[in-house]
């Protein structure tokens, strides 16, 4: 008897090769995150030309871009070369291939592991325990996530598009963007939250690449071609106010952070 789909992990949905076809797309429409979450997450550690950060399925690069503009160092982990060949360089990131379970980075190495729009798809127990391998005694964790903000209009229309088009089998787990484990694990301590929210403005190719760029939405077929339609009548309507005919897609940005837990783990 095949599993329910909500009980299929996501770490075994081939996390790994899944976003290869949708690297360009990603590195173009993603959003970024503001400047004030950044902000939150440094705050108190420090000068940031001394402190070191790996920021885990790092994708094409997005946070770590944010890091490192700040001064800081970035060890990238992304163990998909489509991702890692889309990022563009800066000269404070290194790119690594490996992966949140294995990477491949020295004991109490960093100060900060940063897991921006990915810890959902890692093997969570065994990237926690890889994640406390590598932070110094005083470092910390933060899991990040943009999130739409479903109490804005037009975000909410968009979501029930794409959520009518998307692959249940990733889009229904429901606690695929949760910080809770992170609460509960003997390897972290001093849980705290942080939520800020934030728009993103589209024209039609923005939305559209976009909706692409994630993993459970078709890239072909009559489910792929509804979906273009009703983006793009979705984008005509609430764009002919906007002079330069963009759509500003709302987010709220759920940031978890949690300090490495130095006494012995049981």
């Amino acid at each position: 008897m095949n599993q329910p789909p909500e009980t299929i992990p996501l770490h075994s949905q081939n996390p790994l090769g899944r976003f290869s076809d949708r690297a360009e797309d990603y590195a173009n429409y993603r959003p970024s995150y503001p400047s004030a979450a950044i902000d939150w997450i440094l705050e108190g550690m420090g000068l940031p030309s001394e402190l070191t950060i790996a920021d885990v399925g790092a994708g094409t690069g997005i946070s770590a871009r944010l890091m490192a503009d700040r001064g800081i160092r970035v060890w990238a982990i992304e163990p998909n070369a489509a991702m890692r060949n889309a990022a563009v360089p800066h000269p404070l990131i290194e790119f690594c291939n490996a992966t949140a379970e294995q990477t491949q980075l020295p004991n109490q190495s960093v100060d900060l592991v940063l897991c921006g729009q990915s810890f959902h798809w890692f093997n969570k127990p065994i990237a926690l325990e890889e994640f406390h391998r590598i932070l110094k005694p005083s470092g910390r964790l933060i899991l990040m996530w943009n999130d739409r903000n479903l109490e804005d209009p037009f975000t909410l229309a968009f979501s029930q598009i794409v959520s009518q088009a998307a692959d249940r089998q990733i889009f229904d787990q429901t606690d695929r963007k949760s910080g809770s484990v992170l609460k509960h694990s003997p390897f972290f301590t001093h849980f705290r939250t942080h939520t800020l929210f934030h728009t993103h403005p589209l024209n039609l190719a923005g939305l559209t690449g976009l909706v692409l760029s994630s993993s459970y939405i078709p890239k072909s077929g009559a489910a792929h071609k509804q979906l273009l339609q009703e983006l793009t009548a979705l984008h005509h309507h609430w764009s002919q106010s906007s002079p330069d005919r963009t759509v500003p897609l709302s987010y709220r940005v759920n940031l978890y952070l949690a300090d490495r837990a130095n006494e012995a783990i049981a």
